[in-house]
């Protein structure tokens, strides 16, 4: 998979470009052109010989579609006749036979002619675990560079990710963090509106949910100053209490928000239909699950709940 920074599978030091994804090899080079190569990118073998005929139906296929694949997956042809050597430490009993490779050993394979379909799906079946653990890695480094303050450049690589993947759930809610982070409410609810209906539920989905309701408040909000004049001369009022939390975390003052939250959880738990408790939920949502105020509220709430 491909991301448009560093380098792609066919630029990789010591292997060609796309232009040799496909190559003849013989026993003498076997090693270089399979076992070597397959340490960098998968390494289809294709066995065959000029009197078969599934195998002239076969190896077309075989080259449409390793080369639609742009350089992730190589393709090597083995005539049989010329390297008999090879088909018999394969023990190979009939052709065309398809051995697929990776670190220098065969994983899988198949015989007979095939369809395309069968032949694209047999190749994704084989990247599929390393393009994953590949796009796991990126979204990873984009997150971090988003909790380094680098917005610009996490929106860059989840943008990469999207083109690759436009309904990738976790790349889309990281792509609406970063208009959230930027001010951008509606490319931010846009953005979270492509995620999939099954993946809705996931953590990071849910967060940026929270985030927007929270971020929408902040134009509800009212006055800070007036908020805690209000609840100073009357330290029972919880809704005014509620409201300045509120106030306080749509302007990043997340800590005094918390506190103002807990203490109305402390002072009277059920009021409002546990309405201090829900919102402490959504903020926690909002904040995620790592940060250090979402692991000191929570633990105070439940020092509270429980006590």
């Amino acid at each position: 998979m491909v991301f448009g920074f560093g380098k792609s599978a066919d630029q990789k030091d010591g292997v060609g470009g796309a232009g040799d994804v496909v190559k003849d090899t013989s026993t003498a080079s076997f090693a270089k052109d399979v076992l070597e190569a397959s340490r960098q990118v998968p390494v289809l073998v294709d066995f065959w010989a000029p009197w078969c005929g599934p195998c002239k139906q076969l190896t077309p296929i075989l080259e449409k579609v390793v080369r639609s694949y742009k350089g992730k997956v190589r393709l090597v042809k083995v005539n049989i006749d010329e390297n008999q050597a090879i088909a018999a430490q394969l023990r190979i009993q009939s052709i065309p036979t398809v051995y697929a490779f990776r670190d220098g050993r065969p994983l899988d394979g198949f015989m007979g002619a095939q369809p395309e379909s069968a032949v694209k799906a047999f190749v994704d079946r084989l990247l599929g675990e390393d393009a994953v653990e590949e796009v796991a890695e990126v979204l990873q480094s984009a997150d971090q560079a988003l909790e380094a303050g680098d917005v610009q450049g996490a929106a860059k690589v989840y943008a990469a990710v999207l083109q690759e993947e436009p309904q990738n759930a976790q790349a889309l809610a990281g792509l609406a963090r970063c208009y959230l982070q930027t001010g951008d409410l509606a490319r931010a609810e846009q953005t979270i509106g492509l995620v999939p209906p099954d993946k809705q539920n996931l953590a990071a989905v849910a967060s940026v949910r929270a985030a927007l309701e929270l971020a929408r408040s902040a134009e509800k909000a009212g006055d800070v100053a007036q908020l805690e004049a209000q609840v100073n001369a009357r330290p029972a009022d919880h809704q005014a209490r509620l409201d300045l939390a509120t106030a306080l975390a749509a302007r990043g003052k997340k800590a005094e928000a918390l506190d103002q939250l807990l203490e109305v959880v402390r002072r009277d738990r059920k009021w409002n239909e546990e309405a201090a408790r829900k919102q402490l939920v959504q903020l926690f949502d909002a904040w995620g699950p790592k940060d250090p105020l979402t692991l000191e509220g929570r633990r105070r709430l439940s020092s509270i709940l429980f006590s």
